[in-house]
């Protein structure tokens, strides 16, 4: 619909919306402008909170479509990853205007929020195993109600959704799959499923095609006519080159591909998925990103999660002079080890450019590999790399890191393979919420025989740990916080033996406060401003911990472990542990995460809710 035609169709207030029951009542010129607004106002929300963008402006119709063709009260709908979900949000009841927010709206399905979020997750491609539960616990229970998965075409290459295709597609408990094809996950998806589907669909730039021409002809009767029957011919063709698939030879019913993007199109789709008997899958095509050029020509991924942006530029609206992020400094560094070791080869779980890495890829382009989201495969890859003489880079977020815990264990710590692992998102993480906090990988590396785990507090340091990584330590770990840090042009060479800690300040030795990374940095300058004698240990190295550095410390009178990106189960622990074992005397108080899922809020918010700051250790110095 051109803008003069939506100003004619009544608007309706978002916010005003308590359940999605008003849809069955609307026109599908009422149902467009309707997306139309949604779609502004998850460019507004998004451009003054940030979040996901990119993928919330792709499924608009699509969501529609879902919530008018199902009871989705009594059906269920579960959403992979489920960052994608402000629309359904917003049609069931809930304002964006607080969204990401300490005690707001999350960004992803939440149960506690709503009965219309039955499901939630943070990482890829759970929705279709989760989805197979669903079904099989319906029909033990004799009950009636449709069972939805609706999951993209970077998520679907998963292993995870491969096994739970395979296991539905040998049983008689129907799920509908809808298959979000939009040739995007995060930034191009890759593999051979990714040419599958541009094999079965369309391109971006047919698209952009198809919509001109339908613009072309819509505009009189006869051109209208044209559209009809070319569009007639054109499905004609398509199910007959589509008849046979990977889907299809699982023993799934097969619709599409289908244009997500309209309403009345996806419905009838839907539909049909409905009254079919078997499982089904239904291949929508949606643009990521439609409705707002910059998204829309996005390949990259910028704007599939986004901080605040001014809408009209596209420019960040905080911009943070003379800082740069953890993640771009090591990037910077990974760019100078990939030119010193010939030998070091980058592998990324779908997160290049997420990690900062996206800059390296023209100088190094074979020698970078973005495996999709497949970190179990990343780790077991870079076995069979460091078994060849190679060295693995690995750079992947902390929280996504646990899913491959066994092939970090049996595939490359249990033969003391070589392997630099870049930890992103190590600690704290803020808005993302319970899903992403990177505090849990210092407990379960930690539980690993031959890890090496580090966290620099600088960006020496950080050349330093990186520098060290290649020197044959077997899986060598280095986390990294999403947080800032200043600029500073080169690295000053650091001399330091692999595995001691540092003091970096000793004017007492009553009272010693082991820390480790940037606030350590932050409790450092507290410590110099108020003026408090002690002596300050950074441990470089969080496993294994430096025992001779700890046995200097047994006549303290007492002894601060502060942690604050991670919870216990890693440095503090560690620490504890030697000291009992050391009968140590002194008292020991011990600053870190609580072994919980931490809820959204700013990091600031978050440090200050656990009394984790800085100020929470100095006041205790104090005292």
């Amino acid at each position: 619909m051109s803008k003069k035609d939506i100003n004619k169709v009544k608007h309706i207030d978002l916010d005003s919306i308590e359940n999605p029951k008003f849809l069955a009542a609307l026109s599908y010129e009422e149902l467009d402008v309707l997306a139309s607004d949604i779609r502004g106002k998850i460019l507004e929300v998004t451009s003054n909170l940030g979040g996901h963008l990119s993928s919330n402006l792709g499924v608009v119709e699509l969501t529609i479509a879902l919530h008018r063709v199902f009871d989705l009260s009594k059906d269920k709908l579960i959403f992979d990853v489920g960052h994608q979900c402000y629309t359904h949000k917003i049609l069931t009841g809930r304002k964006l205007n607080n969204l990401r927010q300490q005690d707001g709206v999350s960004g992803f399905q939440k149960i506690d929020e709503s009965p219309y979020d039955v499901y939630e997750a943070g990482h890829s491609s759970t929705s279709i195993s989760a989805a197979n539960g669903f079904a099989i616990a319906r029909d033990l229970n004799k009950e009636k109600y449709n069972v939805i998965a609706l999951i993209g075409d970077g998520a679907i290459n998963s292993g995870l959704a491969l096994e739970g295709l395979n296991n539905i597609a040998h049983s008689d408990h129907k799920v509908i799959i809808v298959l979000n094809d939009n040739g995007m996950s995060i930034s191009k998806p890759v593999g051979g499923l990714s040419k599958f589907f541009a094999n079965i669909s369309t391109s971006k730039g047919y698209n952009r095609m198809k919509h001109g021409y339908q613009r072309l002809f819509s505009k009189t009767k006869f051109g209208r006519w044209i559209l009809h029957i070319s569009s007639k011919f054109k499905n004609c063709v398509k199910r007959t080159l589509t008849q046979g698939n990977l889907f299809t030879s699982l023993g799934f019913a097969y619709i599409g591909p289908v244009d997500g993007n309209n309403i009345k199109k996806v419905e009838k789709a839907l539909l049909r998925a409905k009254n079919t008997k078997k499982s089904v899958i239904i291949h929508v095509n949606t643009f990521k990103g439609k409705g707002y050029k910059y998204a829309e020509d996005d390949e990259a991924g910028y704007w599939h999660g986004v901080s605040p942006f001014d809408v009209e530029t596209g420019e960040p609206k905080n911009k943070h002079e003379g800082m740069v992020s953890w993640s771009h400094v090591y990037s910077d560094i990974t760019a100078l080890e990939l030119e010193e070791h010939k030998n070091a080869i980058l592998i990324s779980p779908a997160t290049i450019k997420g990690a900062g890495l996206d800059c390296l890829d023209k100088k190094f382009d074979n020698r970078i590999i973005d495996v999709g989201i497949a970190e179990e495969h990343a780790a077991t890859l870079a076995s069979g790399l460091s078994i060849s003489g190679k060295h693995p880079i690995i750079s992947v977020y902390s929280t996504f890191l646990q899913r491959a815990y066994d092939e970090v264990s049996h595939d490359l710590a249990r033969m003391n393979l070589n392997a630099t692992f870049l930890v992103d998102r190590a600690g704290l993480v803020g808005a993302d919420g319970e899903t992403h906090q990177g505090i849990y990988d210092e407990g379960y590396l930690s539980s690993i025989p031959g890890t090496v785990i580090t966290m620099a507090s600088n960006i020496d340091e950080a050349k330093l740990l990186y520098d060290e990584s290649f020197n044959n330590h077997g899986p060598f770990f280095i986390r990294l916080p999403r947080t800032l840090v200043c600029k500073q042009d080169g690295f000053n060479k650091i001399e330091h033996e692999f595995g001691k800690w540092m003091k970096v300040k000793e004017d007492s030795k009553d009272v010693a406060i082991i820390s480790c990374g940037p606030l350590m940095r932050e409790l450092e300058n507290a410590l110099n401003n108020e003026g408090i004698k002690c002596t300050l240990i950074n441990a470089l190295y969080i496993n294994p911990i430096d025992k001779s550095m700890l046995d200097e410390l047994l006549e303290a009178k007492k002894i601060v472990i502060y942690d604050p990106y991670s919870t216990r189960k890693g440095l503090v622990d560690s620490v504890m542990a030697y000291l009992l074992e050391k009968n140590f005397k002194g008292s020991i108080s011990a600053y870190f995460v609580p072994n919980e899922f931490v809820k959204q809020g700013t990091i600031a918010q978050q440090l200050e809710r656990y009394n984790i700051r800085v100020i929470d250790v100095i006041s205790e110095l104090k005292k």
